[in-house]
């Protein structure tokens, strides 16, 4: 069995590793008299160093023993931890990265000597001259007694199957071995739980077996028998999670959702026939169609600590690189995102703490003149909100210049010239716009003007949306709202001219059917009071251009919310609610910014969903 088939795993396992390496770092660095960290890092790098021997990886394995060398040195107090180290072991880490990153993909790597002389002189380990691997001799084959040899790898261990490969090629240099069971396809199997027998012919002790098999590490115990073979069990415990290729899922999706369209079309032919037979079955494959729609949706769900966990380490290297002192939080770290649209929500959240620690923390300096702390509060959090889950980043920073922004869209032509206050919902609009950036010069971190229009168009393509609250001198907060799921949701239709849309129920708060004399005009806007509060009103075809709705007619409204942002969207009729599955959509040029999809509905016929945040 060729162990390379494991590099996906490796390269798996060893970035969840890399992960809490990081943030121990991290964490260690906030107080260098620390102990517990430390010895948090070591197990991360032990383990790496095991699993990149079993793969053969040599360089990433002897990377990880150098940094192993440093860390053991700091474990035992022989120095203390410094800055200037815990940035050396940030550094190696990085190249560890790296390192694990090309031996998956390539099988081998080098790294750069210098970092090795550094990390070994840290550690006050001369460089070696020469180093010779265990495995690179063979011991001699004698041929004679056959033994049956029982092993059971650590509960700890991971690739158990390349481990268990492992075993076999130091049992091979004693002797020749044979009956392998499980066989090693068995080995190859996910709910290979790390058992397993095999005998060996040679002229060797029991003793010899053991101590070599048990170098081969993470062997938690070795039975030499001399009666005849016997398998091991076959009923082992198994595991009770597997890893699924993500295109995988993906594909299963596509079909569910397939099936959701057909299960809609069979749903509208069955009212029209009035047969209670195929009623009766249309309702069952409903429901099955609907129980595996959720185990599927379910199966994608992963929480958001897969990306969040990514930041801490840029935003410290960030703030280190411009001169911030920041207290970086990360807040409800296991709210549960469908895969495909945490994927794609990384380098927005990325640019919004990048402008945080820039734009929006103040220098030390600056700060305790302002009888703030030195150091800065940055909070990145997630929670669940109706249908939603609210992103929001926090700083405690300057807040946004309101006199600086208004200044900039007068110089653009973007408001009147006499406008002299600037509302939340304003200021949006033009920090959302390509090329729009108060920056007085551009540097490598920001004043390009991209940052916010990047996360405005990702979150309107994830059928989401996105607002900010700031006042001056205490802080802004960007919040970014987005659908649990991407691929199917629930939408409510509603027809405006001949045409029918669809409108995320995420984001509808209640329908109205309001008296044409409920509606007035305030300000140039029609506007309607709705709870003692005005509610600003469009008509959809209006917007659309498909005929306006004759204004003393009576037609129903849609209350949309967002966040605290509401409005209401005046359509020509209501059609119900129906399950969707959102298509992906690209608009034509020059059409209005108010689609975020495409969708096929239950009589075949195809339909655009609407985005609340371009309607309101």
């Amino acid at each position: 069995m060729d162990v390379r088939q494991y590099a996906e795993l490796f390269l798996s396992e060893s970035r969840d590793h890399l992960t809490a390496y990081n943030h121990l770092v991290l964490e260690w660095e906030k107080d260098l008299s620390a102990r517990e960290p430390v010895a948090g890092i070591f197990r991360a790098v032990h383990t790496i160093k095991g699993m990149a021997a079993t793969m053969g990886y040599a360089a990433v394995a002897d990377l990880a023993h150098r940094i192993e060398n440093l860390l053991d040195v700091l474990r035992k107090g022989e120095k203390d931890a410094t800055p200037a180290l815990l940035d050396l072991l940030l550094r190696a880490g990085d190249v560890l990265e790296k390192g694990i990153a090309l031996s998956a993909e390539r099988g081998s790597t080098e790294t750069p000597q210098p970092l090795l002389d550094e990390l070994d002189g840290a550690a006050g380990t001369p460089a070696p001259q020469a180093r010779r691997s265990r495995d690179s001799g063979a011991m001699p084959t004698i041929v004679g007694a056959g033994r049956t040899v029982k092993v059971v790898l650590a509960t700890e261990a991971v690739l158990k199957g390349a481990r268990a490969m492992l075993v076999l090629r130091r049992a091979s240099a004693l002797g020749v071995v044979t009956n392998v069971t499980p066989a090693l396809a068995g080995l190859e199997a996910e709910e290979f739980d790390g058992r397993f027998s095999f005998r060996i012919d040679g002229l060797v002790t029991s003793d010899e077996i053991e101590k070599a098999l048990r170098e081969a590490g993470d062997v938690e115990s070795v039975q030499v028998s001399e009666d005849a073979a016997e398998a091991s069990p076959a009923e082992a415990a198994r595991g009770r999670h597997i890893r699924v290729d993500l295109k995988r899922l993906d594909a299963l999706m596509d079909e569910i959702g397939e099936l959701a369209i057909a299960r809609g079309r069979l749903q509208s032919i069955v009212s029209r026939l009035e047969d209670p037979a195929l009623s009766e079955v249309a309702q069952q494959v409903g429901r099955l169609a609907q129980s595996l729609q959720g185990e599927i949706i379910a199966a994608r769900m992963t929480p958001v600590w897969q990306v969040f966990d990514r930041f801490p380490r840029m935003v410290r290297d960030l703030a280190k690189q411009i001169g911030r002192q920041v207290d970086f939080r990360v807040e409800g770290k296991e709210i549960e995102l469908d895969r495909a649209i945490l994927d794609e929500i990384g380098d927005p959240l990325m640019h919004l703490l990048r402008n945080a620690v820039d734009h929006g923390i103040e220098p030390p300096q600056e700060r305790l003149k302002r009888g703030k702390p030195a150091g800065g509060r940055l909070v990145l959090s997630a929670v669940r909100e109706r249908s939603t889950v609210a992103i929001r980043v926090s700083d405690d920073g300057r807040g946004v210049d309101r006199a600086r922004v208004l200044a900039k869209a007068k110089e653009q032509g973007l408001v009147d010239k006499g406008q002299a206050e600037l509302p939340d919902e304003d200021l949006l609009k033009f920090l959302g716009r390509p090329g729009f950036s108060t920056a007085a010069a551009v540097t490598d971190v920001s004043g390009r003007g991209v940052g916010i229009d990047v996360v405005a168009t990702a979150a309107r393509a994830l059928g989401g949306s996105i607002e900010v609250r700031s006042e001056e001198g205490k802080g802004t907060t960007f919040t970014v709202r987005l659908p649990v799921t991407l691929a199917i949701m629930r939408a409510l239709l509603a027809r405006a001219g001949e045409e029918t849309y669809a409108l995320p129920l995420t984001h509808v708060a209640e329908t109205l059917d309001p008296r044409p004399e409920d509606i007035q005009r305030v300000q140039g806007r029609e506007t309607i009071l709705l709870r003692g509060r005005l509610l600003p009103i469009v008509r959809l075809s209006e917007v659309l251009g498909s005929g306006a709705t004759v204004s003393h007619s009576r037609v129903p409204v849609i209350v949309l919310e967002m966040g605290e942002r509401r409005a209401g969207v005046a359509v020509d009729a209501l059609l119900g609610q129906q399950e969707i599955v959102v298509k992906s959509f690209e608009a034509p040029r020059g059409m209005l910014p108010v689609f975020s999809g495409a969708t096929i509905l239950g009589d075949g016929k195809p339909a655009l969903i609407l985005d609340a945040g371009g309607l309101t």
